[in-house]
């Protein structure tokens, strides 16, 4: 079945190279303010992908990202950050990229093309049905990412995606499909501007929203956090401060002896 790539449409603009720095600056600006309305359109996608992606993890399951390259990189990305934020274990949120983790760095020739390799990737990680898998791929097309969420289907473990071409093979191969139609790129085909900051926005909306219904937020904050530096000390600390209303001293003492935001103000109203 044939579709058209619009990530690969030609630019609404040209002659770039004779464009001004100012030109180009306030150009990609105005295609860049187009992107949070294509999300906001498939917001209903967005919504039945991530309520999903709780059901399996209030269950015990894994939340796995598949892609290459720049959409292999921001699904890390989002994963990499979900146990320093929310506190969680680094195995419940995975990202997976084409190529090993050399290509989180270096582009690895050809690694999206295998059609047998992404299986193998999930495969290493004891995948099954208790697991979600969102493939994440801007063009739609990746045969790593299509092959993967094939046999994810095949063998009863439910398929979410993210891209941004409607029709792709990869929106009609995940049961779970978001498909965020961002348009020509402002370079022909540099799916890493508008279609990454596309996938950026959802990756965000996603794993915050599911971290939140698993009740790692408490009003607003972030009181599961890793204090693995001294601004997210300092952080925690007037956390305490405003929910105890006990001085900074204190609340950077209850913080030392607990180590977690939560525990510091269970242990202090116990």
């Amino acid at each position: 079945m044939s579709f058209t790539k619009t990530t690969e449409a030609d630019s609404h603009y040209n002659h770039l190279e004779k464009r001004s720095i100012s030109e180009l600056l306030t150009n990609i600006n105005s295609e860049d303010k187009s992107v949070p309305l294509a999300v906001e359109k498939a917001l209903p996608q967005i919504e039945n992908l991530t309520e999903k992606a709780v059901e399996k993890l209030k269950s015990g399951g894994r939340l796995f990202y598949m892609g290459a390259g720049t959409s292999g990189r921001l699904g890390i990305l989002d994963a990499s950050e979900c146990p320093p934020t929310f506190g969680v274990p680094h195995e419940m949120v995975i990202g997976i990229i084409a190529g090993g983790d050399t290509a989180i760095r270096k582009a690895v020739e050809f690694a999206e093309d295998s059609t047998t390799q992404g299986w193998k990737d999930l495969q290493d990680f004891n995948i099954t049905k208790k697991d979600f898998v969102i493939g994440v791929a801007a063009s739609g097309t990746t045969p790593y990412v299509i092959s993967a969420l094939e046999k994810c289907n095949q063998n009863n473990i439910p398929t979410g995606c993210i891209t941004c071409n409607e029709g792709s093979p990869l929106a009609l191969t995940a049961k779970y499909p978001i498909v965020v139609v961002v348009g020509p790129e402002f370079v022909t085909g540099s799916s890493r501007m508008k279609a990454g900051t596309a996938q950026k926005l959802v990756l965000n909306m996603i794993s915050t929203t599911a971290m939140i219904q698993l009740g790692k937020v408490k009003g607003n904050k972030m009181v599961d956090m890793q204090l693995s530096n001294h601004k997210l000390v300092n952080r925690g600390t007037r956390m305490i401060m405003n929910e105890l209303l006990v001085s900074e001293e204190e609340a950077n003492q209850l913080l030392k002896e607990a180590k977690s935001v939560r525990k510091a103000i269970a242990n202090y109203k116990k």
